[in-house]
């Protein structure tokens, strides 16, 4: 029975979705599987309860969050890192398709008829998931590893591979729906003028913008302008006959080296989780359990046959260029499911006669059980890699462990006016790691000019301080003059990292105190802390041993400054 209240169906869906979630993540099979699991049990294809039956609807929307998690993948890729990928991109990544496209070709040409339709099937099916294989690399922390950067790299050159099939789908129609109209110069110039369009946008546009907004701490309007500069490069690939995904990574990627990426990343990311979270449910919804129970054995031979072809051949060619096997066992695995991108091709060729609606069932339902068994497909491949690392050679174990190993330790610090420039000097003096914070850009571009790592953020807002990696920091130093702001950072940290040790500016002896009381490990009244500079070099003036003055000093703090503490008198 659908239920037609949009808010049942909304409690009906956070239940399936809260409890499968819960329940797969105990059993280590990760947030993915639960979603996907979700999905299947609130679909139309179920006997249980349903949600909708505009499944294809919700997907569309959903996919604004594929859209989101590229924007963020770019934000953390700098030009330079992408242009070291070139090799995996445009050789393994064009390889990949190819090898993989006429393997699976060659066996679906065993049921179809035509070589052409089964050529167009095998380079569909050759593409793998953006958004779960980048979803699962986040959440394990792998987008920096070596079979992580590798797996983005293929990905995003199938991306790119979407363009071509996409025109290849008209070509192969019998109803004449090639469109004439726009001739191929014309249409290769609205591609170059719509990346021009986002370049500039993204270069100068929209960093002037937040620029001033910022400047006038209007959070609201920062927010806007970020989600506006998303989906107008979104928007202009998509008029461009480009990926919605790709237009929004060339944004992040134009962004990501203004000194406001940390706090864009912080702001769209609970987004990005929560449209992420209903597109895994919407690829669930699809599966279709009747059309698989029809013929059970054809549907897991051919989702077996051509998950093993995309194995294979991955496994293969990344040995053939250099990868040692147990990134080469990660890579293949992570990347042997269909894609979503899938849905998308098959529906248009549905559309346009060049595949029947058997094959669109089979081919929508390969891709999805596939894409539901990566998380297990990952684990398969991780035990694998474990094999083959436990084989290598010391050297080739310390090399692979320095790529996937975490961020170096560091610190993080939250202000940089006069009292943050002065601790961030002793860091960059003593070579230690650290990144800054500020909400005066004016203090940021002070910073840059300092030639420190100070970026715009509220050290406040937790998704900030997650996209900085607290989690690897081995201390936190709050500079800040806000004691508001200052509590709700200390609070955040302590909560979510309660053995990270911080140390934190107050103002004076009230302040120091709620700090500790909010968790702070250490909290130094400035204004206390400047009498005893002054008080020690009076002392050492009229011939009291710096010894003692030290031992005094020590006491007076190990104390909580009790002797130095102003004597209230009451009436």
């Amino acid at each position: 029975m659908e239920l037609d209240t949009f808010v049942l169906s909304a409690v009906l869906l956070l239940i399936a979705a809260s409890i499968a979630v819960a329940l797969f993540k105990h059993l280590g099979l990760g947030s993915v599987l639960g979603l996907l699991v979700a999905g299947i049990i609130v679909g139309p294809h179920s006997p249980g309860p349903q949600v909708t039956t505009h499944v294809e609807d919700v997907r569309h929307f959903t996919e604004l969050g594929v859209v989101l998690l590229l924007f963020l993948i770019g934000l953390e890729m700098k030009p330079g890192r992408l242009w070291a990928l070139r090799r995996d991109v445009f050789g393994l990544g064009s390889l990949q398709i190819l090898v993989s496209g006429v393997a699976i070709a060659a066996y679906v040409s065993l049921y179809q008829a035509s070589w052409k339709t089964s050529l167009l099937i095998g380079l569909t099916l050759a593409l793998s998931s953006t958004a779960f294989v980048m979803q699962l690399l986040q959440e394990r922390g792998e987008i920096a590893s070596r079979h992580g950067s590798t797996a983005f790299a293929v990905l995003l050159m199938q991306d790119l591979a979407i363009v071509p099939l996409l025109a290849l789908v008209p070509i192969l129609s019998t109803t004449g729906a090639l469109s004439s109209e726009i001739p191929l110069w014309k249409q290769i110039m609205i591609v170059i003028g719509m990346l021009g369009l986002v370049w500039g946008f993204g270069r100068y546009l929209v960093p002037f913008a937040l620029e001033r907004l910022a400047r006038q701490n209007n959070r609201e309007g920062f927010f806007m302008v970020v989600m506006l500069a998303v989906f107008i490069a979104a928007w202009a690939m998509h008029q461009a006959g480009l990926s919605m995904a790709l237009g929004a990574f060339m944004m992040g990627m134009l962004l990501s080296e203004t000194r406001y990426s940390m706090q864009i990343q912080a702001l769209v990311e609970p987004y990005k989780g929560l449209l992420m979270s209903l597109f895994f449910v919407a690829v669930g919804m699809s599966i279709d359990l009747q059309a698989i129970a029809a013929q059970p054995g054809l549907f897991a031979q051919h989702t077996l046959v051509i998950v093993v072809i995309k194995l294979v051949v991955l496994f293969l060619l990344a040995l053939a260029f250099g990868l040692p096997r147990n990134v080469a066992s990660r890579l293949a695995f992570m990347l042997a499911q269909g894609g979503e991108f899938g849905f998308v091709l098959f529906s248009s060729a549905k559309a346009l006669n060049v595949i029947d609606d058997t094959t669109f069932i089979l081919a929508i339902g390969v891709i999805s059980v596939s894409m539901l068994a990566t998380p297990v497909l990952v684990r398969i491949g991780d035990a694998l890699a474990r094999r083959a690392e436990q084989q290598q050679s010391p050297g080739e174990k310390y090399r692979y462990h320095a790529e996937t190993g975490t961020r170096g330790a560091r610190v993080i610090l939250g202000g940089y006016g006069r009292v943050g420039h002065t601790v961030a000097t002793l860091l960059q003096r003593s070579g230690v790691p650290f990144l800054a914070f500020d909400t005066n850009p004016a203090n940021v571009a002070r910073g840059k000019a300092d030639g420190f790592p100070v970026y715009y953020g509220d050290i406040g807002d937790l998704e900030l301080l997650t996209a900085a990696g607290a989690q690897n920091a081995t201390l936190v130093v709050l500079t800040i003059d806000h004691g508001p702001t200052a509590l709700r950072a200390v609070s955040h940290l302590r909560n979510a990292y309660p053995n990270l040790p911080i140390i934190a500016r107050a103002r004076d002896l009230n302040a120091a105190g709620d700090l500790l009381q909010a968790g702070a490990t250490q909290a130094f009244p400035e204004a206390i802390e400047s009498s005893l500079a002054l008080g020690a070099n009076a002392l050492n003036m009229v011939g009291v041993a710096v010894e003692n003055v030290d031992l005094l000093l020590q006491g007076v703090r190990k104390e909580n400054y009790d002797l130095v503490r102003p004597v209230t008198h009451d009436g």
